[in-house]
């Protein structure tokens, strides 16, 4: 089954999906829980991505880092959403956010179809997609567990691969942040030495994936005979990183790692060394 679902498609089988809202914007953080009290697809939960789709900060695990499993298992369990159930993830920028959702539930094990609404909420309401302000009423399940610790890596595996070059790491962030220019979010500008970089936002045309021939061609030139699972995504702090791990399984690239510190956690750490 694709990692996409067009809103067409789910129009017609709503009833059989259970909507994760992912709504999100990184310089005011309650937007996300504004627009989905104002009006979500019918049955959604609204996953914050601070909150609920990412873990604790320290000040040197990065500005997302992973949420604990067990935690965001309990949550889910609670939303009335169990390892089997069809989960579609949404937001309204492309998939940005939604993406995080899609790689936690995979991470997590989860036995069910895990999709992305193309287009989120725009393509759902211009599809003819109704939209509500009521909150789902779903009883809670038990969410049975089965983590899949193998999917990211850590600072430290970063750090050695360095030397090793057993992986190749492929940066999600724009062009600029990349080369350590105009950068706003993080206190260090630059890269981790070897990265390659892929702006995640070449994965989408007016706002939806590029159809799976497409990426696949445009992944295939700059993976350049690397295998996808010889790959490791990072980002600014591991959520648009999973965007291009999306975009590999649309194409049928899938088996990608993701380092969630990503360069948030990298930059904090002043031994660690900074391309430009």
């Amino acid at each position: 089954m694709s990692p996409l679902i067009n809103a067409a498609e789910a129009l017609l089988i709503a009833d059989q999906l259970i909507f994760i809202d992912c709504r999100h914007n990184l310089a005011e953080p309650d937007a996300g829980a504004r627009a989905y009290a104002q009006g979500h697809l019918p049955g959604a939960v609204f996953a914050h991505l601070d909150v609920v789709l990412s873990g604790p900060k320290s000040g040197h695990n990065g500005r997302h880092p992973l949420p604990d499993p067990q935690r965001l298992a309990a949550w889910l369990g609670e939303q009335g959403i169990d390892a089997d159930s069809r989960v579609v993830a949404y937001d309204d920028a492309g998939g940005m956010f939604a993406a995080r959702c899609w790689w936690l539930l995979r991470w997590l094990g989860h036995r069910g179809p895990v999709q992305v609404l193309d287009g989120g909420i725009v393509a759902w309401q211009a599809a003819g997609g109704d939209l509500t302000p009521q909150p789902p009423q779903r009883a809670a399940h038990d969410y049975t567990l089965a983590l899949r610790a193998e999917r990211h890596v850590d600072a430290a595996a970063v750090l050695a691969n360095l030397d090793t070059l057993d992986f190749t790491l492929i940066d999600a962030r724009s062009a600029e942040r990349y080369a350590g220019i105009g950068e706003t979010l993080d206190p260090v500008g630059g890269h981790i030495p070897g990265a390659l970089n892929r702006f995640f936002q070449l994965n989408l045309a007016e706002g939806r994936f590029k159809p799976a021939e497409e990426l696949r061609a445009e992944w295939l030139a700059l993976l350049a005979g690397r295998e996808p699972g010889e790959v490791v995504h990072q980002c600014g702090s591991g959520v648009t990183a999973c965007h291009n791990l999306l975009a590999l399984a649309v194409a049928g690239l899938d088996g990608g790692r993701l380092y969630p510190g990503s360069w948030s956690e990298w930059c904090s750490d002043p031994d660690r060394s900074v391309a430009r």
